[in-house]
């Protein structure tokens, strides 16, 4: 009884945790004034969201810009990281701890430093300042945590329904298509969902492989957090939390109607 007390005292504080720092920010979107001491705000405008909305700023762009490159990276890192996990956990091969370790780097490696590097190959290769070399660079950010999870799903599910599947005759297109990827869903919802957030949340390596070209959300939030411009700052943050709530939600949504339909599909 007491252990179930804790852990409602423990969802509790995590809740109270998030909600209070996006009231707060919500608040702000629409409050031109609230100054120390107050409770409340001593004054409200929709400044904030005529800004956004107005069509002159830009602003509406740089979110569909936002979207096009998560979408863009989820769906690439996703692609890498189905084979490379299975390659990591179904096989062994010579350099397998190496291959292990690289996956690692963009982790272990501080931003800055990474940026710069990708940047002088980009330039080389002619696809800086394009969405194309944003996409390729917040994917490579993205696959360390993309591979880690599909490795874990594909670890607990191995390689034992595709080969009884083989032995009854599939063949490979089949085995992928009715077997492989049907179970490995929760695991590339959850892998999509990843890597359109840590795509959604670059800054600096979108201002530098962008070059300004490429102008999303942060990218065009982070002058007015820099100003000290909390209203309008605000309202980009809250358009923010609820493109990346929309996108788990619907993957959520995707996962439950996916497993409801084959279900009865199978039990009919």
């Amino acid at each position: 009884m007491i252990k179930g007390a804790l852990i409602k005292l423990i969802v509790f504080i995590a809740l109270v945790s998030i909600i209070i720092p996006i009231l707060i920010i919500a608040i702000w979107s629409i409050a031109s004034s609230w100054p120390w001491p107050y409770l409340v705000p001593q004054g409200f405008s929709l400044r904030g969201i005529e800004e956004f909305f107005g069509g002159y700023s830009g602003a509406v762009n740089s979110m569909l810009t936002s979207v096009l490159a998560g979408i863009g990276t989820s769906l690439l890192a996703v692609s890498i990281s189905i084979p490379a996990a299975r390659a990591i956990k179904l096989y062994d091969f010579f350099g397998k701890s190496i291959v292990d370790f690289l996956l690692l780097l963009p982790v272990i490696v501080p931003v800055t430093s990474f940026a710069m590097g990708v940047q002088v190959l980009f330039i080389r290769v002619k696809l800086n300042d394009t969405i194309i070399g944003v996409i390729i660079a917040h994917t490579i950010v993205s696959l360390p945590y993309t591979v880690k999870i599909m490795s874990e799903v594909i670890s607990a599910i191995g390689n034992k329904y595709e080969v009884q599947a083989y032995v009854l005759g599939a063949g490979k297109m089949d085995a992928l298509l009715k077997i492989t990827i049907p179970l490995l869903m929760p695991g590339l919802v959850s892998a999509f969902s990843m890597a359109f957030i840590i795509s959604m949340g670059q800054y600096f390596l979108t201002f530098l492989i962008g070059g300004g070209t490429v102008v999303t959300l942060p990218i065009r939030m982070f002058p007015y957090i820099q100003s000290g411009d909390r209203q309008i700052a605000s309202i980009y943050g809250l358009i923010f939390i609820l493109i990346t709530l929309v996108v788990l939600l619907i993957s959520d949504r995707f996962v439950r109607r996916y497993y409801n339909f084959n279900t009865t599909y199978f039990f009919s």
